[in-house]
């Protein structure tokens, strides 16, 4: 048995108290789309482990192709030296992304590629001799991280992170975007970000969001003509775009990159959870030959940025895998039918006293509460039904793996339908 007591006393875990800590479900291990609790019990994970196990769990394919690459080298540094698993991967990234982005840097999680992002943007500026471009332009309800960088750029309120505020270098906030997914984008809906372009575009380096959905900042989906214009500003003020789909990227939204809802190519774009399916940690960040050849014919002549397991050769054989299993398996048939039971079964909750709003995009559903949620309480009803989700705040949401069953899936709905109703 797992000592529980010490995980208690002694280990911190995502957003939690050490003096007052939740619970932990301990669990043994992972199969297909569900994790096994040590006594036995199986859990539908609609998390997808924090958006990334596409496939679900424990897949020979993707567990075949880090044995293999453990038998050759695990790690080796980057600096100096290269190897195929990153050669391969930076080809499959450059052909999958909009075609603008042709350079790639490999990078540890999430929040390190946004990062990595952001310091492109500032360098960038400083090499066309314009260090005064050294701000932000955000969205509120946006969330890009953990890290100081990327806190900077969450929203200030509801970004988790206003603890840090006097910390964190001060950009610029617009308000989140209005217009829903299906809706059109008026000029009003637009204005206030523009006026703020127009008055600081002198010193902004760059626009940052989330492309479509903004994810940990509220879940909320929004109009790709809305995505078009903010390009169109970027275009007009000289000011690049950093699109996060960190978390929409590899086909959660329906499209294999948010972006494309809109049909347009940011100047950066981070990725990451998804990358490698959910096994490994690894993210990446992609620039235009403009934002590269700016940078490296710059002061330092070089990207100032390079972690220690840059590259690591596990993580890219094992990206590598995920990346031809998600082309070899009709992910588009396999979003679009996750999509459109989720829609079907979650629409009873649309008439629940509690609720606010039920939205779905490919296989994001959210349930939106008008109060926020006991998660302590919701999670032990959700576990008695089998199924293993994590709320905050007014929001229940579920991001399945793309490969779940119709009948997981009924499983999942089932269990948030007969919890959220009765609140």
């Amino acid at each position: 048995m797992m000592d529980l007591e010490f995980d208690k006393n002694h280990i911190w875990h995502p957003y939690s108290s050490l003096i007052n800590p939740p619970p932990v479900y301990p669990i043994a291990r992972a199969e297909g789309v569900r994790i096994y609790l040590e006594d036995g019990r199986g859990l539908i994970d609609g998390m997808s482990s924090w958006w990334s196990t596409l496939h679900g769990y424990n897949v020979p394919e993707l567990n075949a192709a880090m044995q293999a690459q453990m038998e050759k080298m695990s790690h080796v540094m980057f600096g100096g030296l290269t190897h195929e698993p990153a050669i391969e991967l930076s080809k499959k990234l450059v052909a999958l992304t909009p075609e603008p982005l042709q350079k790639v840097f490999l990078a540890d999680s999430g929040s390190v590629s946004v990062e990595v992002a952001i310091k492109m943007a500032l360098q960038y500026w400083q090499s066309q001799g314009k260090p005064e471009k050294n701000r932000l332009l955000a969205l509120r309800n946006g969330y890009h991280g953990d890290t100081f960088g990327a806190m900077a750029t969450c929203d200030p309120v509801n970004g988790m992170h206003h603890l840090f505020a006097s910390q964190l270098t001060q950009h610029l906030f617009a308000p989140a975007p209005k217009p829903k997914f299906d809706e059109p984008c008026t000029d009003e809906d637009i204005a206030e970000l523009q006026h703020m372009i127009e008055q600081n575009h002198p010193q902004l380096a760059a626009v940052i969001l989330e492309p479509i959905v903004q994810g940990a900042g509220g879940m909320r989906f929004y109009s790709p003509e809305y995505l078009r214009k903010v390009r169109a500003l970027c275009d007009e003020f000289d000011l690049l775009l950093i699109a996060d789909e960190i978390a929409t990227g590899f086909g959660r939204s329906g499209k294999m990159f948010a972006c494309e809802h809109a049909g347009i190519s940011p100047d950066i774009l981070t990725l990451g959870k998804a990358l490698t399916g959910g096994t490994m940690t690894m993210a990446a960040t992609l620039c235009t030959d403009k934002v590269a050849n700016g940078i490296c014919n710059g002061e330092a002549g070089v990207f100032m940025h390079g972690p220690t397991f840059m590259g690591n050769p596990m993580a890219c054989a094992v990206a590598n895998a995920s990346i031809d299993l998600l082309l070899k398996r009709d992910w588009q048939q396999q979003v679009q039918r996750v999509e459109m039971q989720l829609k079907e079964e979650l629409a009873p909750l649309k008439n629940a006293t509690g609720v606010t709003d039920v939205r779905v995009l490919g296989a994001i559903g959210v349930v939106e509460m008008k109060q926020p949620v006991d998660n302590r309480t919701l999670q032990e009803s959700l576990i008695e039904r089998g199924v293993w989700l994590r709320p905050f705040g007014k929001l229940v949401y579920t991001m399945p793996p793309y490969i779940i069953s119709a009948s997981d899936l009924t499983k999942l709905t089932s269990a948030m339908n007969e919890t959220l109703s009765a609140l």
